[in-house]
């Protein structure tokens, strides 16, 4: 550099920005350069910031779908998240979080198959006698008063309302009936009292096992779903896996 600008450099006046004239204080503070600098670049941001909106607006897909589009709604302009019916168990969620659909089968193949063995050896006589079932007898007019079903059907009276294991009373004079301890009677019962409950509590247990494996593969077959749009039919319960409506596609 020259001496010659070195010198007029020495020389140039620093110019400083005037303050608020005091005919202006009423106005408040004069704006300097750094307060405009500031307030421009917030501007040309929020700009950019509605450019970039306006643009993804346009460039966005009508048919786009996201879930939370039928999870909230917006109600007298306040926002509100919908509540869902919990339709899992804790214990299905367990299940379903650390198991695999395979395991779940298993289980539920040898629920299945312990029931048919106790209902196997229990016969479920009483399930048997206790269903409702109608037997209709058609007889000559002025016979339904002396009309004795007892003896339409060749048994004793106490064994009417059995609907299996009623011998005739031909069967019955030569039945020996052998001589049983009432403790043993009252054993028996309470050990038939006792499966029957066992069956009950698989019977449940299998029906959970089976709710658990539909909801599954329904998730899976929803999770390969990537061109297909099902339509939902119905909400999915703790007792039972939603419902859904698959296109037919017909495959070449």
């Amino acid at each position: 550099m020259s001496s010659w600008k070195k010198a007029a450099k020495a020389n140039q006046k620093t110019h400083r920005e005037r303050h608020q004239p005091q005919l202006r204080k009423h106005l408040g503070l004069l704006e300097k350069k750094k307060d405009y600098k500031k307030r421009a670049d917030d501007y040309h941001e929020k700009g950019q910031t509605l450019k970039l909106l306006r643009k993804r607006t346009l460039d966005k897909n009508p048919d786009e779908f996201y879930f939370h589009m039928i999870n909230s709604r917006v109600k007298d302009g306040v926002h509100h998240e919908i509540q869902k019916d919990d339709e899992y168990t804790p214990e299905q969620e367990k299940l379903m979080q650390t198991q695999d659909i395979k395991y779940i089968n298993m289980k539920r193949t040898i629920e299945s198959r312990r029931i048919n063995r106790l209902q196997s050896e229990l016969h479920m006589t009483d399930i048997a006698d206790s269903a409702v079932n109608t037997h209709t007898f058609f007889v000559d007019e002025g016979e339904e008063k002396t009309f004795d079903l007892a003896k339409r059907l060749d048994t004793h009276p106490s064994l009417l309302e059995r609907k299996s294991n009623r011998p005739r009373l031909t069967d019955l004079s030569k039945l020996e009936l052998p001589n049983i301890d009432p403790q043993v009677i009252e054993t028996m019962k309470k050990r038939k009292e006792k499966m029957y409950k066992e069956i009950a509590k698989r019977i449940e247990r299998e029906k959970e096992l089976t709710v658990i494996q539909q909801k599954m593969e329904l998730k899976r077959h929803l999770q390969n779903a990537k061109v297909l749009k099902p339509k939902k039919i119905k909400n999915g319960t703790k007792d039972s896996a939603p419902v859904y409506e698959f296109p037919y596609i017909r495959k070449k």
